[in-house]
């Protein structure tokens, strides 16, 4: 029973006319309880989903051509600068006075408190225009020494995303699997990452002092 009520009589015999009290004691079984518990504990375990580990896939040359140097002309490179701030910055062949780094427009719904955020969409949209118009383009990624880490990764997801999407349409256009493409109909990124160096610092100041002059800073 859940539970169960004991009677208890009252010790000695009373005085007076005064009628004695009954106390009742209820003592209640905790068994079904425990069992509710454990019924929940379980069904909890069984439904609960992990979390995943997440791994990102990369194309790594093989180990015979990791030290080939390969000549790459100014006009098929693209560079793209990521400051101290977080800021993403790109510039086509080399700069000069004319042609400084642009900065990648911020995302339209960061924070008010937030100067600039990342905007995968104009970066994306981007990488794939410039493509277009050159399909030996070449692009060099260079990381600031005080950025954080998430800004590689959110290059490399950019990359990774716009691969896998080029290759879908190009099979969708020609009625076949991705996994059948290759040869020029499958695309692969070409990019590399490089060494912030201290001439990028410089690059950068005068970047940031011409986007501050069409007030974009």
């Amino acid at each position: 029973m859940a539970g169960d009520v004991v009677q208890r009589e009252a010790k000695g015999k009373s005085k007076g006319l005064r009628r004695p009290k009954r106390r009742i004691a209820i003592r209640i079984d905790m068994t079904p309880m425990v069992d509710i518990a454990f019924l929940l504990l379980i069904f909890y375990m069984v439904s609960t989903v992990f979390a995943m580990p997440q791994a990102m896939e990369i194309n790594l040359p093989p180990k015979e051509e990791e030290k080939t140097e390969i000549e790459v002309k100014e006009s098929n490179l693209l560079t793209i600068h990521v400051d101290a701030n977080g800021r993403y910055w790109w510039h086509k062949a080399q700069v000069t006075a004319t042609n400084l780094p642009q900065l990648i427009p911020t995302s339209a719904n960061k924070p008010d408190t937030v100067a600039y955020a990342f905007n995968s969409d104009s970066t994306r949209n981007l990488l794939i225009n410039l493509n277009r118009e050159n399909p030996k383009l070449n692009t060099l990624i260079l990381i600031h020494r005080d950025a954080n880490y998430a800004d590689l990764v959110n290059m490399l997801d950019e990359i990774d995303v716009l691969e896998r999407s080029w290759n879908a349409y190009t099979a969708k256009q020609k009625g076949v699997d991705v996994k059948d493409l290759s040869g020029p109909d499958k695309f692969s990124y070409r990019y590399a990452t490089g060494k912030w160096e201290e001439r990028d610092d410089k690059i950068m100041a005068d970047a940031l002092a011409a986007a501050q002059l069409r007030g974009q800073i």
